[in-house]
């Protein structure tokens, strides 16, 4: 199974909006540019949601038999580890291996021995072409690149073999996740990261390194733009080489990581791929929910009301809400409008508070942070919320949709 050149990463927190999600596709489509869809999904939005991966699998095939699609589309088991995989085994065929967590622990000496052997040819000057550096490449080095990365590329390896054994290794697609960490692989390291994948034969199709910035939920990148735009295009230059040194799979791209919203950087993702005609994966995920509030919001009356009650309980809740999030999102609390102000505002003020337009003086980042966040207050209202899904679907399904097409895929691929 090969992943296509153009993915999208299509999070949908309460499984309505797969057909508005994969219309912004169509009209992609419409513009000669072919991007397939990822339903992802992971154990922890599940868990708040009371759903399951067999939801998600009857989402996106719903969606695609509504809307005739006829190219390859995905469901995506989103930062699995080995404790969460096995009830996404049977229904997904993109498994998302994050092994962030096994960053800086102890490996055997047995797989240094192994990396040291092989990382061993590139001492000296490391050059590949078209990065903007090259690398000093010494054994202290790599002794310490191996430190901090084999326990977990061999946790890749483990959590790999173990779908292999479930699901016969030609029916999934394996990216391997390194981005929830503090800080950013260097070019070089993710050279020798690629490398320890190559010996782990793990086949990995997209890889998702940790970017210098912060990619915070909802909201734009917070960095030098010029500074990621050198790293992902080293990045992409590093998988070329890598692909032709260690027989990796032709078709290995980057993945960005909570990639919706990072208005500032598709300008230059764009630019990079056309230059490189290279690929990418680009998860949006959450941004979906939050359309679903501007959309009731947009509504008024009863879907006005419940946007209201859920930033409320949101902002009473903000230390629960926040407690999972910590690493990717930024609160003042302080510029959080009070809730009883907000009780006062129309569908209008809300919409302009949460709505991505950052030309709109009313727009809060602080507001659409912590809602990005209160899916879970959503999910407790159960058939109150469902409901409401099923009674302004219109509305909300032109929000998804103009959302995904034009602010995301437009800046992205055909612009």
């Amino acid at each position: 199974m090969n992943l296509e050149k153009y993915s999208l990463g299509i999070g949908d927190r309460f499984g309505h909006q797969g057909v508005a999600q994969l219309t912004a596709l169509l009209l992609a489509k419409e513009k000669g540019i072919s991007i397939v869809p990822v339903w992802n999904k992971s154990k922890r939005e599940h868990v708040l949601i009371n759903s399951s991966p067999a939801d998600t699998r009857s989402e996106a095939d719903d969606a695609v038999a509504k809307l005739s699609w006829k190219d390859s589309y995905y469901m995506d088991a989103d930062h699995i580890g080995i404790k969460t995989v096995d009830e996404f085994i049977e229904h997904s065929d993109f498994f998302t291996i994050d092994v962030a967590d096994f960053i800086d622990q102890p490996s055997s000496d047995e797989d240094i021995n192994l990396f040291m052997k092989k990382a061993s040819d590139f001492i000296g000057i490391l050059t590949i072409p078209n990065v903007s550096c090259s690398f000093q490449i010494t054994e202290a080095k790599l002794k310490l690149i191996a430190a901090k990365y084999l326990c977990a590329l061999g946790e890749a390896s483990r959590i790999y073999n173990y779908i292999c054994k479930g699901k016969g290794s030609s029916n999934f697609i394996t990216e391997v996740s390194l981005d929830e960490n503090q800080a950013a692989q260097t070019p070089e390291e993710l050279f020798f990261i690629l490398l320890g994948l190559s010996l782990k034969e793990v086949p990995v199709q997209t890889i998702a390194p940790k970017f210098t910035g912060r990619f915070n939920k909802g909201i734009d990148y917070v960095g030098e733009v010029i500074q990621f735009a050198r790293e992902f295009e080293d990045d992409i230059a590093v998988i070329d080489f890598a692909i032709k040194k260690f027989f990796l799979p032709a078709n290995l791209k980057l993945s960005v990581h909570s990639g919706s919203d990072k208005f500032s950087l598709y300008k230059s993702i764009n630019e990079i791929l056309k230059k490189h005609n290279a690929g990418v994966h680009l998860k949006t995920a959450g941004t979906t929910w939050l359309e679903e509030l501007i959309g009731l919001a947009e509504a008024g009356g009863e879907g006005l009301e419940i946007a209201k009650d859920i930033y409320e309980q949101s902002y009473v809740r903000i230390e629960e809400m926040m407690k999972p999030y910590l690493t990717v999102v930024d609160i003042d609390k302080s510029k959080l409008p009070n809730p009883k102000e907000v009780f006062s505002w129309t569908g209008k003020d809300f919409v302009e508070a949460l709505r991505h337009n950052q030309s709109c003086p009313k727009f809060n980042i602080h507001f659409r942070q912590l809602l990005h966040l209160g899916y879970k207050v959503a999910a407790e209202m159960n058939n109150r919320y469902i409901k409401s899904l099923e009674k302004y679907e219109d509305i909300i399904a032109k929000n998804v949709t103009t959302n995904i097409y034009e602010r995301h895929i437009k800046p992205l691929f055909v612009d």
